[in-house]
């Protein structure tokens, strides 16, 4: 019977019987199979009583004392010798309990398992369908710079003021909502053919020979 066992049957024990079991229980056997680990695991040993409660917060003997004979009522430790008074150690031994037969801890955790990982398949199939991606959407609008109209103007031969253009489809919004420009290409080829996109010339006026 080692450590692991020993933790595995006291476990057991609470798991069937929680309506006996209190916190204090547990630290007083825990530190019980400390104490006899470090005696080497002898069969049996004194375990002081001012030590014992030092080491699980205990303050009141009688809640110490009781605490210990629950654990030999339960079966988990044996009383070898009792001490004559709390100062003295009890002489105990670890019992070999093993009253856990049908392991009733072990089948509640395989049902807790098995609950939360179908829990988990679930969530998990919930964010797959959450993460549908639309491949429908747009392309991205990028507007032009002024480079980009010169550069198009140059292949067109064309005369378009590229910064008066830019400065036009900007003043108009056109990197807000719905007045984006599709094709600002086309838009250049339109803006060749719009009277107000050319240079404005002025005639010299005409005097009458007197």
């Amino acid at each position: 019977m080692n450590g692991y066992e020993l933790s595995r049957n006291w476990f057991d024990f609470c798991f069937l019987n929680p309506d006996r079991i209190k916190p204090t229980h547990t630290a007083l056997y825990f530190f019980i199979i400390e104490h006899c680990n470090r005696l080497g695991w002898k069969e049996k040993f004194g375990l002081p009583t001012t030590m014992a409660k030092e080491a699980i917060g205990i303050h009141s003997y009688n809640t110490y004392i009781n605490t210990l004979n629950d654990l030999v009522e339960f079966g988990f430790v044996k009383m070898i010798q009792k001490s004559k008074n709390q100062y003295s150690s009890n002489i105990v031994a670890l019992s070999n309990f093993d009253k856990a037969h049908d392991k009733a801890l072990d089948k509640a955790l395989i049902k807790h398992v098995t609950k939360q990982s179908e829990s988990t398949i679930q969530s998990i199939s919930s964010i797959n369908k959450q993460r549908t991606i639309n491949n429908k959407q747009g392309k991205k609008f990028i507007p032009p710079t002024i480079n980009d109209v010169k550069t198009y103007c140059l292949e067109r031969k064309n005369s378009v003021d590229a910064v008066k253009f830019i400065n036009h489809y900007q003043s108009n919004g056109w990197m807000v909502g719905k007045n984006k420009m599709k094709d600002w290409k086309a838009a250049v080829r339109t803006w060749e053919g719009n009277s107000y996109s050319k240079p404005q010339t002025t005639s010299n006026p005409t005097y009458e020979k007197l």
